[in-house]
């Protein structure tokens, strides 16, 4: 069985970038959704890793959907490191955000690699864009589905990629 893991951090610990109010429906709502209807699915749980490799649609979606979460939420922490990251990495990392079209995430890899997904795929699934064959590790990641951010930035998702940039390379959080 599969359960939703506690926030590392209190809901209001990351405003004024990301609201209470939003921290609370994306974690307890949307991602415990994918949580219980993972579980199922797959009520004998399992390694959910290998779970996003299903040729089960439904079972890929919901898997993802709980794999992509429980590593936003990490990278999100504020106690984590704050990554150093050069500009052209970061442009690239935003200008990709406000690209994609629709719901999904952003991705940077640990082979630096920035890329995008749809829906709740994952980096695992997704060949590198590199020739280098090896499986790509996500090492920040950030939710552009409209849930993710709609209650402070109805629809602008660019003053929600800055608001991202600044918790995430902020040395005061």
């Amino acid at each position: 069985m599969f359960l939703l893991d506690p926030l590392p951090f209190s809901y209001d610990a990351l405003e004024p970038y990301i609201d209470a109010e939003t921290m609370h429906l994306h974690h307890d709502k949307h991602h415990q959704t994918y949580v219980d209807k993972l579980n199922e699915l797959v009520p004998q749980g399992g390694d959910l890793e290998k779970l996003i490799f299903s040729d089960n649609q439904k079972i890929k979606n919901m898997a993802g959907g709980v794999y992509n979460h429980n590593l936003f939420w990490k990278f999100l922490d504020p106690k984590n490191e704050k990554l150093k990251l050069d500009q052209k990495t970061i442009d690239e990392f935003t200008a990709k955000s406000l690209a994609l079209f629709g719901s999904g995430w952003i991705w940077l890899t640990d082979k630096f690699e920035v890329l995008t997904t749809p829906n709740q795929d994952t980096p695992l699934i997704t060949p590198p864009l590199s020739p280098n064959p090896l499986p790509l590790t996500p090492i920040l990641c950030l939710d552009l589905c409209e849930h993710a951010y709609y209650l402070k930035y109805q629809n602008r998702k660019k003053d929600y990629v800055e608001a991202f940039w600044k918790l995430i390379l902020s040395p005061n959080l």
